[in-house]
């Protein structure tokens, strides 16, 4: 479950648009994954609210494990393939209810607000009263998946307790006091959904470089987890209080060491340029004698079987971002003969041995859009249309197809990708957020056309179901981050009638909502004061 799915959704949109090849690989009618997944006793919702759910777990003093995701979703997909068809997870199932939360399904994105779940998929264990008990990790393979279930589901004590003791060290306490559990749960905990459940975002950097200092060293697997996760947080939040002179050492260290490097092969294959770039300047010797340790590991991360497809092909990918990172922006993609052959060689692999349907749609836009990194874009585009017929969720393939086309400077093959994606996808808060690309996407490319841009944010709009539920989570963000790019496009006044002529449709939306719920608020704040004076 690689954080290359949530790149590629930010970052694409549009691409050619030549006839898919005749001949495709066939995926079996019945995969093993959609068997185990379909003998799980999920609890379906279909309403903004969880308290039947919990009112049931108190009865039979259970607890409840959430999982909020999407069908389309590549690392969904990739946690259904890989956990939720595991013979132990089915087994364990029983010892919990289990909660299966789409975010299109009616009231999902007010639940999501509820919970503070953003990003899919996100999994939290909750006691029976409610009390949330941990957020698990959605990109450690599934056998660690399985050992941090089971930590949760015996912890006596919710993470946020647990983070609070840890903590107590730095006022006299003494961390080492706590069990080994009590270390891999922080360890193991899932930062980066943590939505400011435990402490607000801005903390988390150095929280998690403090927790790596007070680990006790004889939890070497736990204290070294942490430090990753510290350096790659203060790397993202460029944040002070990491000792490079002491991190840079122990990584070094970390990526020798073959049983410690797959311990962490998450945090390696996903944040492997966040490392190089918190620990070392760049051209330095430090950064090269980092770099050729990092690669080491990913070499042996990408043969390890006993990692899944997506993390194998991982694995070859941080290798092409850590080539490419100190690439000039807009510089041209250049890797090694060696490498260029790796990657042809492990998107290969990986296209042919996948054969659930839940597994190539986590493996093919990943492996499609690794091809595009080193400049094969001929090939990621046959991959991708080859996979059309039978993906689980052709639209997301077709926003690497439209990222292809941009690529190659061809504006009107990304859109129309961009338009056949957004005409493609299912969902009300699927469709709202590829049609808000879509919007985002003409304004990028063809500003010039104001009638293709008004048509499709009217459609956006036009599918706006006028209760509150549809203005909450992911959906607001969407409605917002359009609004944000439509007054952009208007900032001269040039494209005023079309904007207050959506703002008055969405306005006859917005009086339909009850004023005294936030989601009055969320929709007429989409297009904001600028709206109204346009």
């Amino acid at each position: 479950m690689t954080r290359l799915y949530f790149l590629v959704a930010l970052s694409v949109l549009a691409a050619a648009c030549s006839k898919a090849p005749d001949t495709a690989v066939a995926v079996p009618a019945a995969p093993v994954a959609a068997l185990a997944h379909a003998s799980i006793d999920w609890v379906k919702p279909d309403g903004a609210s969880l308290d039947a759910v919990f009112i049931r777990a108190k009865a039979e003093n259970k607890p409840v494990f959430l999982y909020w995701g999407a069908v389309w979703c590549p690392p969904c997909n990739q946690i259904k393939a890989t956990v939720f068809n595991r013979p132990d997870f089915v087994e364990r199932s029983k010892g919990f209810i289990p909660v299966y939360l789409d975010g299109d399904t009616p009231g999902a994105q007010k639940l999501g607000t509820q919970f503070k779940v953003r990003g899919y998929p996100t999994t939290i264990l909750f006691k029976p009263d409610g009390t949330e008990l941990t957020r698990l990790p959605g990109e450690v393979d599934a056998a660690q998946y399985m050992q941090v279930l089971k930590l949760g589901m015996s912890a006596t004590q919710p993470i946020k307790a647990t983070l609070t003791a840890a903590l107590a060290a730095t006022a006299g306490g003494s961390a080492s006091v706590m069990s080994a559990d009590a270390w891999n749960m922080l360890a193991y905990y899932a930062w980066d959904t943590d939505e400011s459940q435990l402490i607000e975002k801005k903390d988390v950097a150095p929280t998690v470089v403090q927790l790596a200092k007070l680990c006790p060293q004889q939890y070497q697997d736990a204290a070294m987890r942490l430090l990753l996760r510290g350096v790659v947080m203060a790397a993202q939040e460029k944040s002070a209080g990491l000792d490079q002179s002491l991190a840079l050492p122990t990584v070094q260290k970390l990526m020798a060491d073959a049983v410690l490097a797959r311990a962490s092969a998450d945090i390696l294959v996903n944040y492997a340029t966040e490392l190089v770039a918190a620990l070392t300047p760049a051209s330095s010797p430090q950064r090269a004698e980092l770099v050729l340790a990092i690669n080491a590991a990913l070499d042996r991360l990408s043969t390890d079987q006993t990692l899944s497809k997506a993390d194998q092909l991982g694995a070859v990918q941080a290798k092409v971002s850590v080539a490419l990172m100190d690439r000039p922006k807009g510089g041209k993609t250049d890797v090694s003969e060696q490498l260029l052959t790796q990657v042809q060689g492990a998107v290969a692999k990986a296209d042919q041995t996948s054969t659930d349907k839940y597994e190539r749609q986590a493996v093919i836009p990943s492996a499609a859009h690794l091809l595009s990194e080193v400049g094969l874009l001929d090939a990621s585009d046959t991959m991708l249309k080859a996979e059309l017929p039978k993906a689980v969720s052709p639209y997301y393939h077709m926003l690497v197809l439209a990222s292809n086309a941009k690529r190659r400077g061809d504006k009107v093959a990304s859109l129309d990708w961009a338009e056949k994606a957004y005409a493609g996808s299912i969902g009300p808060a699927t469709r709202l957020q590829w049609g808000s690309g879509y919007v985002a996407k003409l304004i990028e490319l063809s500003p010039q056309d104001s009638e293709r841009i008004e048509k499709a944010a009217a459609q956006v709009i036009g599918e706006l179901d006028a209760a509150p539920e549809t203005f909450y989570e992911r959906n607001r963000r969407s409605l917002e981050k359009m609004g944000l790019q439509l007054n952009k496009w208007n900032a001269d006044g040039k494209n005023s009638v079309v904007v207050k002529k959506l703002h008055a449709q969405l306005t006859s939306v917005c009086v339909k909502l009850p004023e005294s719920d936030s989601a009055h608020l969320a929709c007429t704040g989409v297009f904001g004061k600028s709206a109204k004076k346009a």
